[in-house]
C-alpha cells in the first residue's frame, strides 16, 4: 500500500508565463509563448520532440535565461523566490550518487536547503520507497529512479510541483498511483501541478487542463472541455435505429448537417437532446443517441499535425506486414 498523505501547503502559487522566447543561434526554440497554470488543478503540458517543452521549463526554473518574456510563481521568477524549494518542486532529469542510498541521497538535499533529516523518511512513505530507503540508488529499477526524484522534489512540501515525463518506467500500478497522487497534491490541498508527458492516454485520465505546443508556440491551452469544444469531433451527435433514413431527411430539413453511414447517423453542430427532441416530436424509433467526443489523442494530432520536429513517411501496408 502506497501513502498519498502529505502535510497541507501554503497559499495557492499561480504560474503564469508571458511572452516567453528562445533561439539558439538561428534555431527559434521558444516563440512569443505564454499560458497559465492554476492551482488546485493537473495541467498537462504536451506537444512533439523539439516543440519547446524543456526549454520552456528549464527557462521556468531560472535554469536557462530567456531572450524574451517572463516566467512567474505569483509574480516573481524562481531566481527571486526566497525559499525555492519550499514553493517549487521540479523533476526534470533523474541524477544518483549510485553508491549512495536512497534515504542519504535524500538526506544530502535536507542538509544543503537546511530542511530536518526527518523529512528524508517522511517522503520516502510518500512515495512508496520506505522499504527501499537503504538500499543503493544504482540498483533501483528505473521506476524507482522516478519515484526517488519525485521525492526529493517534495522535500520542501512545496506549493508547486514541476515533473517532466514522471511516468517514464513506472509499472501499471505505479501509474495508477501517481495519477492518484497528483490529482490528490491538485485537487485535495490546493497545489499547483505541471506535467510534461507523451503518454497522451495516462494525460488524459489525470489532468483537469492542458496547454499543447508546437514548434515553440501555443497551439491551445484550456480544459479537457474547452480543448473538445474546439475539436473537429465536438457537438457531434452519433443516432442509430431502425429509421434512420427517414429522420436525416427530417433532421436536413430544419438544416443540421448529416451524413448516414451504414444504419448510423452523425449530426454534426448538434446535441443529444436537440435530436433526442426532434425523434419524439416526429415520432421516430431511436436505439442509440450519444454525444461523439474526440479523445486527446485525436485532438493532440488534429492540432499538432505538421509541427514535429522529426516526421517519417508512414510505412506502406507491405512495409508494415513484413
Amino acid at each position: 500500500m502506497i501513502s498519498i498523505a502529505s502535510t497541507a501547503t501554503a497559499d495557492p502559487v499561480r504560474v503564469e508565463v508571458r511572452g516567453l522566447s528562445k533561439s539558439f543561434g538561428q534555431v527559434r526554440a521558444v516563440s512569443d509563448l505564454g499560458f497559465t497554470v492554476e492551482p488546485g488543478s493537473v495541467t498537462g503540458f504536451l506537444g512533439p520532440n523539439g516543440a519547446g517543452k524543456t526549454t520552456t521549463l528549464r527557462m521556468l526554473l531560472g535554469l536557462m535565461q530567456p531572450d524574451a518574456g517572463t516566467a512567474t510563481f505569483n509574480g516573481a521568477p524562481y531566481t527571486s523566490l526566497p525559499e525555492p524549494l519550499r514553493t517549487v518542486g521540479a523533476v526534470l532529469e533523474t541524477a544518483f550518487h549510485p553508491a549512495r542510498s536512497g534515504r542519504n541521497h535524500l538526506r544530502v538535499y535536507c542538509r544543503a536547503a537546511g530542511f530536518p533529516l526527518s523529512r528524508a523518511d517522511e517522503v520516502l512513505v510518500q512515495v512508496g520507497l520506505a522499504d527501499a530507503g537503504d538500499r543503493r540508488a544504482g540498483g533501483y529499477s528505473l521506476g524507482m529512479r522516478q519515484r526517488l526524484a519525485l521525492a526529493t522534489a517534495l522535500l520542501g512540501n512545496p506549493g508547486v510541483l514541476v515533473l517532466d515525463e514522471p511516468a517514464n518506467g513506472l509499472d501499471p500500478e505505479g501509474i495508477q498511483w501517481l495519477r492518484g497522487f497528483l490529482r490528490h497534491m491538485a485537487h485535495d490541498q490546493g497545489r499547483t501541478v505541471l506535467v510534461s508527458s507523451h503518454l497522451l492516454s495516462e494525460v488524459e485520465q489525470t489532468v483537469d487542463r492542458v496547454v499543447i505546443v508546437g514548434a515553440g508556440r501555443l497551439v491551445r491551452e484550456g480544459s479537457m472541455e474547452q480543448l473538445r469544444s474546439g475539436a473537429d469531433g465536438a457537438g457531434t451527435v452519433l443516432v442509430r435505429g431502425p429509421d434512420v433514413a427517414r429522420f436525416a431527411e427530417v433532421l436536413r430539413a430544419d438544416g443540421a448537417q448529416v451524413v448516414q453511414e451504414d444504419g448510423t447517423l452523425t449530426v454534426h453542430g448538434s446535441t443529444p437532446a436537440d435530436v433526442g427532441r426532434r425523434a419524439f416530436a416526429t415520432g421516430v424509433e431511436l436505439h442509440e443517441l450519444r454525444s461523439r467526443t474526440s479523445g486527446l489523442e485525436e485532438i493532440y494530432f488534429q492540432l499538432t499535425s505538421g509541427s514535429e520536429q522529426f516526421a517519417a513517411p508512414s510505412p506502406t501496408v507491405q512495409e508494415a506486414t513484413r
